[in-house]
């Protein structure tokens, strides 16, 4: 049969990391990567795009791990090699404090990242408002340059980029054998997913080239990320908010809070303020599906509502959606592969 065509909906960092594996486990595949935005205007320009897992209620806590693994694994093999400062990942070192121990002192990810401790008192002085903290060292993809690089990859495999919005998959049928759907949060509308949600984060990129440790509060609302050129402040977590609009009074507020953490980013110049929608569910969703119309079968394999995770485990969820794209491709008429849906 004819190479099997595959189109990718959505060029974030789970569409185009997506994109990458089904190359990689499918080379016969003609991969094709459409969106109606690209970076430096995803969602995932937005993000920090600290390694430190989200947790997601609806998947079992073994299946998270081998994701953020298989994750971190290839990052760090990036990070130790000269495309590094391309690629716009780096390692971190920093600090997580809490007010108050936390029930889990040992998180799922703890013997993945590197390094990790209880943080000393003398540590601990740093934070007077915190009685307990862990350290550790993570890594950190800068956006857009990690996307760029991405996109780069794509094209020398010979994956092609189309600006084009998709409003409904079978749009797709005629062009395509089998269609991934990494939308994100455009995929309550593409598939009218109603367990999807936004969850708007609001963040500030300043430059402060002095602050070279991350730190986040335990609850994950006021955190500290510095990249290779500007530092990440944040942030919010507005569930069900829709507006990409900068409020100045959250500003203000995450601003205060990052300083009564650190408080030498009072120094801190050029302040750019983003917003982004987290495509947020109770779980990622990361299967295939038959589409049927009219006697017509579409198939579509699925990977979007990463919410806040989605850096920590592109990599492990983009391989199982090539694994179920492979599938899909042994299960088309004709092929050589075939097996049974």
């Amino acid at each position: 049969m004819a190479a099997p065509k595959v189109a990718v909906v959505g060029a974030g960092v789970i569409g185009l990391s997506t994109a990458l594996c089904i190359t990689e486990t499918c080379p016969s595949c003609s991969v094709t990567v459409l969106s109606d935005q690209f970076s430096p205007n995803t969602t995932s320009d937005v993000a920090a795009g600290m390694l430190i897992p989200h947790t997601y209620p609806g998947t079992p806590i073994h299946v998270q791990k081998q994701w953020f693994k298989e994750t971190f694994t290839f990052l760090f093999a990036i990070s130790n090699s000269p495309e590094a400062s391309e690629a716009g990942i780096h390692l971190v070192s920093g600090w997580q404090v809490f007010k108050n121990t936390p029930k889990e002192e040992l998180p799922f990810w703890s013997d993945v990242v590197l390094g990790f401790r209880p943080m000393s008192e003398a540590e601990l002085q740093k934070f007077p408002q915190h009685r307990f903290g862990q350290a550790f060292t993570t890594l950190k993809c800068d956006c857009p340059p990690y996307l760029l690089w991405l996109e780069k990859r794509l094209k020398a495999t010979g994956v092609q980029m189309h600006t084009r919005k998709v409003a409904d998959l079978w749009d797709l049928h005629s062009e395509y054998n089998v269609v991934v759907n990494c939308a994100g949060i455009g995929a309550h509308q593409l598939v009218g997913d109603k367990k999807l949600f936004p969850v708007r984060g609001q963040v500030l990129k300043v430059h402060a080239p002095w602050v070279k440790n991350f730190i986040r509060d335990g609850d994950g609302l006021t955190y500290i990320y510095p990249g290779i050129h500007r530092v990440t402040l944040g942030g919010t977590r507005e569930k069900g908010s829709w507006s990409l609009s900068p409020d100045p009074g959250t500003t203000k507020d995450i601003f205060d809070r990052c300083c009564s953490l650190e408080p030498s980013l009072r120094g801190a110049q050029d302040i750019k303020v983003k917003v982004g929608l987290r495509p947020s569910r109770r779980c990622v969703r990361l299967q295939r599906e038959v589409l049927s119309r009219g006697g017509v079968k579409f198939l579509v394999v699925h990977n979007y509502g990463h919410g806040a995770g989605g850096f920590s485990v592109q990599r492990g969820t983009a391989k199982e959606a090539a694994r179920l794209v492979g599938e899909c491709i042994a299960a088309l008429p004709g092929s050589s592969s075939r097996a049974k849906l």
